[in-house]
């Protein structure tokens, strides 16, 4: 039983390992709100799963419903960052990180036993994921593709500076797509390193050194057991 927990703890981040690996692919290709699109299906899909576990006596759905979960690409931040102003940016970036924090906090107040972490209620603790996913899954057709993609992968200035004007409103916005020319122009002198190349690049060794002991130390907290 306790290896079974186990793997049904860490078996979100098997997922997202597979996930965050293909994400660079997948944005590229298809761009980052067909890729949100697709995520809030793959969260509906686990939330189902996993909230259906109870009536089918089944611990194997909520292995797979967590693996599904972590499958989902983490692009929130990137586009929300995208879509932003230049003076607004730094603050949507950091609204990421914000509501991360407090959707751990609310998870962990509502799966009281006083709440929904009584033996009754907790396949809707589970499913709640599917809440926030159908939520954005509505409203996220209103909005536009990220101008950076339109222009940097498409080539296309017209969808971009038509997203612009959907995301900021009428006005000159010339400077912010000169900022987007100027950053392809630099991507194409740009070699983009895969994780194997960035490892074995001895001139990122040591910002490696401090992610990689600045993880490890989060672990060593005490948050995990919270």
């Amino acid at each position: 039983l306790l290896f079974l927990w186990s793997f049904i703890v860490s078996i979100t981040g098997i997922g997202g390992l597979l996930g965050s690996s293909g994400s660079r692919y997948l944005t590229v290709k298809y761009g980052k709100r067909k890729c949100l699109l697709c995520n809030n299906m793959l969260m509906i899909a686990a939330a189902f799963i996993m909230g259906c576990s109870k009536i089918a006596r089944s611990f194997e759905m909520i292995l797979i419903g967590r693996f599904i979960k972590g499958l989902c690409v983490p692009l929130h931040h990137q586009y929300v960052g995208e879509i932003s102003p230049r003076k607004l940016r730094g603050f949507a970036n950091s609204t990421a990180s914000f509501f991360w924090s407090l959707g751990k906090a609310v998870g962990q107040i509502v799966g009281q036993r006083e709440l929904l972490g009584s033996q009754s209620l907790w396949p809707i603790l589970m499913a709640s994921c599917g809440i926030p996913a159908l939520v954005q899954l509505v409203t996220l057709p209103f909005f536009p593709e990220s101008p950076p993609y339109l222009l940097m992968q498409k080539g296309d200035q017209e969808g971009c500076k038509k997203a612009i004007r959907q995301l900021w409103g009428e006005g000159h916005h010339q400077a912010e797509i000169d900022d987007i020319m100027k950053e392809k122009a630099t991507m194409k002198n740009t070699k983009i390193l895969s994780v194997l190349e960035l490892i074995k690049e001895p001139s990122f060794r040591w910002q490696l050194y401090m992610l990689a002991t600045v993880t490890a130390t989060v672990q060593l907290c005490g948050i995990n057991a919270v």
